[in-house]
């Protein structure tokens, strides 16, 4: 699928429930190390959180449609809690999370320090109900399982 029709699928599909999360921001998230993009830097960023984000802009305001659309996948999944860093902040890391990943594009979305994909990986597990097992491995019940239990009983 290409990249513009991801994001007016994923747009359609998801202006939904009010943002409940935040991010922290990339001074607080990667203290210690000044923000470096180095291989050991980014481990331990991936494997602080079950869900790890790498965006541009933050989940109150994604700067780019494509990280837009997974912060609404995330959040139509019901996921309150994840962690999501700004890669507009800090140049090192930006390059630093493809480097790790050796994927080029931005968003990156990590599940239990486990590469998964950017924005077209998500939609396509999200469609599929990949998804929804998957974080289920990571102990988060997806919302979905709800509404569709919600519609069976209609």
């Amino acid at each position: 699928m290409s990249g513009s029709l991801c994001w007016l699928r994923a747009a359609s599909l998801l202006r939904r429930a009010p943002l409940r999360w935040g991010a922290r921001p990339l001074s607080q998230a990667a203290a210690g190390d000044g923000g470096r993009g180095s291989r050991e830097s980014v481990e331990r960023l991936v494997r602080a959180h079950p869900v790890v984000v790498f965006m541009k802009g933050n989940p109150a305001q994604p700067l780019c449609g494509f990280s837009n659309a997974v912060v609404q996948i995330l959040r139509l999944h019901g996921v309150q809690d994840f962690q999501a860093y700004d890669v507009l902040q800090d140049a090192d890391l930006r390059q630093g999370i493809k480097n790790y990943s050796n994927w080029p594009t931005i968003p990156q979305v990590y599940l239990n320090g486990e590469f998964v994909g950017g924005c077209d990986i998500l939609l396509q597990m999200h469609q599929n109900g990949d998804l929804v097992e998957e974080l289920k491995k990571l102990g988060i019940h997806s919302a979905l399982l709800d509404a569709e239990k919600d519609q069976d009983k209609k």
